[in-house]
């Protein structure tokens, strides 16, 4: 059996595709499969990483705006879409999965082309250019949110939400707060921004480190690198006890820290929700306002329309706001626990089992 899959661009792209391999291994050790994503996106470090083999094509976006860069991205495209033509010939693929990305337009569109069985996964609730331009050439279509189904041919589509969730949810529990200096009796809240962090969440946090400092819970901060050695700086100003706030730059080991908090606070991203809903984690969600369709205020209204989480947008983010917010959920443990149930709900933690049958499935 033969796999290809194709995205990239952003890690809400690349970590399903690499948690459906996996999936998909453990049914069939004997799978050989082949990523394909482009040289300067994340892909290009992450698969290697995770030991998947991988090849590139040169692709680019379009531009909202008129812009003679369109053209390239055209000439790029028509290139692209050959240079998939000859790698889906070689490879010879049973099934071709796209997860996002412009890079995997091109490659699902030319598995189509040639007759190979395709699909595609959409993980957020309001599907971008990618998948709506493939969504009538492939053969099955993979959501995490319901709301996107309202965009898709409905003979193609199934629930099968994202398979990271399944993925960290097989971690378990474990003592990696001990490793930040935390101990077990009390309560731990994780704060972060994404990978890079983000400046509106980092700049609340910083004036809202006083106030942690005086808490009776825990909290941990991943910055992202740029804004760590200032927020570092900050805290020794301040005198904070690092028994009550930890900072990293990044958390290498973000789903077993997961497994382990009482509340996280974080953007919107389609991976992150799957993550905290397979988990049952109660959540304060802060959508960046910086992305295509205002997608992630989308994808966190599904959580907070059934009461599995709470909305703080980047208008309203101060410190104080950030505080009271945290205060409100970790020192009510009803109110706490009744998030937790809620969240739980709205999680697919067999997302990684539903989502390898749906590929496997188009398999002749």
């Amino acid at each position: 059996m033969r796999v290809l899959v194709s995205g990239g661009g952003t890690g809400g792209h690349i970590y399903p595709a690499v948690s459906l391999v996996k999936a998909i291994k453990e049914r069939h050790p004997e799978a050989e499969f082949l990523f394909v994503g482009t040289e300067r996106g994340l892909e290009s470090k992450i698969v290697p990483n995770a030991g998947i083999p991988f090849e590139t094509i040169e692709i680019q976006g379009f531009r909202r705006s008129l812009s003679k860069e369109n053209f390239k991205t055209v000439y790029l495209f028509m290139k692209s879409v050959r240079e998939s033509k000859k790698i889906v010939k070689e490879f010879k693929p049973d099934v071709v999965v796209g997860t996002g990305g412009y890079v995997s337009a091109a490659v699902v569109y030319a598995a189509s082309k040639l007759g190979v069985p395709t699909a595609i996964h959409e993980q957020n609730s309001v599907p971008g250019i990618t998948n709506k331009f493939l969504s009538k050439r492939v053969d099955k279509i993979g959501l995490c949110f319901k709301d996107a189904a309202e965009f898709f041919p409905k003979d193609k589509i199934e629930m099968t939400g994202n398979p990271r969730g399944q993925e960290v949810v097989a971690i378990g529990e474990s003592d990696i707060l001990s490793s930040f200096g935390f101990t077990t009796d009390k309560k731990t809240v994780l704060i972060f921004g994404g990978s890079q962090g983000a400046w509106a969440i980092n700049q609340a946090i910083e004036s809202a480190l006083s106030q942690f400092n005086e808490r009776d819970y825990q909290v941990l901060i991943a910055t992202g690198e740029r804004y760590y050695e200032s927020m570092v700086k900050k805290a020794e100003e301040l005198n904070i006890d690092a028994s009550r706030v930890a900072l990293r730059p990044y958390l290498e080991n973000m789903p077993e820290i997961l497994n382990n908090l009482d509340l996280v606070v974080c953007r919107a991203g389609a991976t992150s929700i799957a993550e905290i809903t397979a988990l049952g984690l109660p959540s304060i969600l802060i959508p960046s306002p910086n992305v295509t369709n205002d997608h992630q205020t989308k994808n966190a209204m599904s959580l907070v329309n059934n009461n599995a989480a709470s909305l703080l947008t980047d208008a309203d983010l101060t410190g104080n706001n950030l505080v009271e917010a945290i205060d409100e959920l970790v020192l009510d443990s009803e109110k706490l626990a009744k998030m937790a149930q809620a969240s739980k709900a709205e999680g697919i933690p067999d997302a990684g089992d539903r989502l390898a049958e749906m590929v496997l499935s188009l398999i002749k």
